[in-house]
């Protein structure tokens, strides 16, 4: 036996460097073993991004936003240890450990740049971070859950709403400051994950550009913003995938021209929409027209009966998928669900509650010591041995 697994080792180590990461040929991804890999998936939404409606708000949308509710409600020195604690409970091995045994075989990883590096000022980067990836793929690499980091938020914003935590346009595109702080984070990644093969590789911008401004004016600078980021990349990173995704909410295609790096992937994303292979023909034009492999990012949202439908058809075109997200409070549309805590409404009628003034401030805020409880009760049931599988979710998704 020991004979044989120094063999197994001597033949991993003898391969080609390439060969042990993830890759593609034509459409296809291609596993280390150098068969076809068709990626099956779920994001970790609400974790590094938390989102508004995720804890059932709805005008507090926004990162920045939930963060200044919870400040008005426990102030800065609780809130900070909230989210500390927050960080390191929502997304744990347990919940790995859960994504393989539901049968997923990667995650996407949504972050938001500001845990990464400061806005303005210094570009010095943020080691906690990286701490926390670290320990990430640790769990990944003992689970055999392969990743795609995810930039969901970008310097001076990408998309120009509570999406990316931006201030209400994408600056990203006009700032060559803004643009050299998000090059030197990919970069970043790059230094640091290099060599390791359970990553698949880095999606450089969330949903880029929304519909609300001029895409005459923003399209023409994707592409470009892309293949800088990209350049950067490979200086230090030559083995892993690189995802683009199309402009207007991650659905347009038409910036792109042929493809420029070898190892790219295009991704899309599409939420009610019908779930037939019209939504997608455009992009499988693309696919058949550069010989790329596509990667649907995002989805979800929806009935379970939608959900399979949309799965057949993409699995029926060789599209691998990425269902949005993995995990939600007290909801049917998501692979996992927790309980909301008692008196969580609490919470929401002060975060939609008119807050322009220290007055309304000072008047609407519920006692700070039952606030406490009740945020001390999420981080309690949000954590993986709390959590649900929705099961008909899951059998949605041909798991």
């Amino acid at each position: 036996m020991k004979t044989l697994l120094t063999l197994l080792a001597f033949l991993l180590l003898s391969l080609p460097l390439s060969a042990q990461f993830v890759s593609v040929k034509g459409k296809n991804y291609i596993s280390p073993d150098g068969k076809v890999l068709f990626l099956k998936g779920t994001n970790l939404g609400n974790w590094l991004v938390p989102e508004g409606y995720m804890f059932k708000f709805k005008n507090t949308s926004s990162p920045r936003m939930i963060s200044q509710v919870l400040t008005e409600l426990i102030g800065p020195e609780e809130a900070d240890k909230f989210w500390t604690e927050y960080y390191k409970v929502y997304t744990t091995e347990g919940d790995i450990q859960q994504i393989k045994k539901l049968g997923f075989n990667h995650i996407r990883v949504p972050f938001n740049f500001r845990l990464v590096m400061n806005e303005t000022g210094s570009k010095a980067i943020k080691p906690e971070f990286f701490l926390l990836m670290d320990n990430l793929l640790t769990w990944c690499e003992k689970a055999g859950i392969y990743v795609v980091f995810d930039m969901h938020c970008a310097p001076g914003g990408q998309t120009g709403d509570n999406i990316d935590d931006s201030f209400g346009f994408p600056w990203l595109f006009d700032s060559p400051d803004m643009q050299d702080r998000a090059i030197l984070i990919w970069t970043e990644f790059a230094k640091r994950y290099h060599d390791r093969t359970i990553v698949i590789g880095y999606d450089l911008l969330n949903e880029p550009i929304a519909h609300y401004f001029n895409a005459d004016t923003l399209n023409p600078k994707l592409e470009p913003l892309y293949k800088k980021m990209t350049a950067a990349v490979r200086e230090f990173d030559k083995n892993h995938l690189i995802f683009l995704g199309g402009a207007q909410w991650d659905s347009n295609f038409k910036p792109f021209g042929k493809p420029f790096d070898d190892k790219l992937v295009y991704t899309f994303h599409k939420y009610w929409t019908a779930p037939d292979v019209s939504v997608i023909q455009d992009y499988l034009d693309f696919s058949e027209k550069y010989q790329v492999p596509l990667w649907m990012g995002e989805s979800g949202e929806n009935k379970n009966e939608w959900i399979a439908t949309f799965t057949k058809t993409l699995e029926d075109n060789n599209v691998s998928w990425c269902y949005w997200p993995y995990k939600k409070m007290d909801a049917e549309s998501s692979p996992m669900t927790f309980k909301k805590p008692a008196d969580w409404d609490l919470v929401v009628n002060f975060a939609e509650s008119d807050r322009s003034s220290y007055e309304n401030i000072r008047k609407n805020r519920p006692d700070q010591k039952k606030v406490r409880e009740i945020l001390k009760e999420l981080l309690e049931n949000c954590k993986a041995e709390n959590a649900t599988v929705n099961q008909g979710y899951v059998k949605a998704l041909g798991l």
